[in-house]
């Protein structure tokens, strides 16, 4: 009987090794919807039974995995606006490019060296070096000044990012823009407003099911300028808890003319920032989000 095991011990086939699989990914570049960065990796599978010697030389595994990983730009990321965007997708894990005319910001923070820092404008940039590979584009294009100048930054250069992206297959344009005042007429009609409107209308034409326009009204939070700090939380915290507490009161007030001026809650710079990061994640955040809907969609994200 002891010959007869040693027999088969001797005489038994080996196990087959292991052979090499591979999983087709999606393509990466300039998907048109839920752009993926493939990302692939090897796993080394042995086992062993009763009587089997692990074979140390079985072959791996390569596997092409489909996983999501979002790349944004994020058009004025050196801004008061856009560095609370770019710190809020650097702590969600997001990969993060910043297109502005001063590139990189002079202050240390330790989000900032995680942030791929572009200088340039966007009338003159060479989007090659800064769109490909993107998941999303966010604008916070914007600023005061003539009436031409207005209707340039507010107006034209972000309907030249909205066609950049559109261009080069950039599934979700993100654009912050202003509230909707119940000013008079003739102050809409303001290079700022027209500007701002002329962009919404060029983001939800381009991008009818995935495009996100955010209408804050005063931002607040600590803003930079020239190395100093601005906390403009020191006002409009407070205005929003007073207006956030009386809201049934005032609430009838809001019909009058420019009302809004004085009613309108102010936002949190986080909040409009976590709004965004909300708006890159889900496939089905898109349209136009009021106030109210900018802090709940940021409720969604924050931690």
């Amino acid at each position: 009987m002891a010959s007869l095991r040693a027999f088969l011990a001797v005489t038994a086939p080996p196990l087959p090794s292991l052979s090499t699989a591979s999983f087709p990914t999606r393509p990466n570049s300039l998907a048109p919807r839920n752009n993926r960065l493939s990302s692939k990796f090897s796993v080394k599978c042995s086992y062993a039974e009763a009587g089997i010697v692990d074979d140390s030389r079985s072959s791996t595994i390569d596997v092409v995995a489909d996983i999501r990983s979002e790349r944004i730009v994020v058009i004025g990321g050196n801004g008061f606006v856009g560095s609370a965007i770019c710190k809020a997708a650097v702590s969600k894990g997001i990969e993060v490019i910043s297109l502005n005319r001063s590139g990189r910001p002079t202050y240390q923070d330790s989000w900032v060296d995680q942030v791929t820092w572009i200088s340039g404008d966007v009338f003159y940039v060479n989007w090659d070096e800064v769109l490909p590979g993107a998941t999303a584009v966010v604008s916070t294009l914007g600023g005061f000044g003539s009436e031409e100048q207005m209707i340039r930054i507010n107006g034209e250069a972000n309907v030249v990012a909205v066609n950049a992206a559109k261009d080069y297959g950039i599934p979700k344009f993100v654009l912050i823009s202003v509230h909707d005042y119940n000013l008079p007429p003739f102050l809409l009609q303001s290079g700022y407003f027209t500007g701002k409107r002329k962009a919404e209308s060029e983001v939800l034409s381009k991008y009818p099911g995935s495009g996100v326009v955010l209408r804050p009204g005063f931002i607040y939070g600590k803003r930079r300028v020239d190395g100093f700090e601005i906390p403009l939380d020191l006002i409009g915290e407070p205005v929003e808890k007073i207006l956030s507490a009386t809201e049934n009161f005032i609430k009838p007030l809001s019909s009058l003319p420019a009302s809004d001026l004085l009613l309108a809650p102010p936002v949190s710079v986080d909040d409009v920032a976590y709004a965004v990061i909300n708006a890159v994640k889900d496939d089905d955040f898109f349209g136009v989000f009021t106030i109210e809907q900018i802090k709940e969609a940021a409720a969604k994200v924050k931690v």
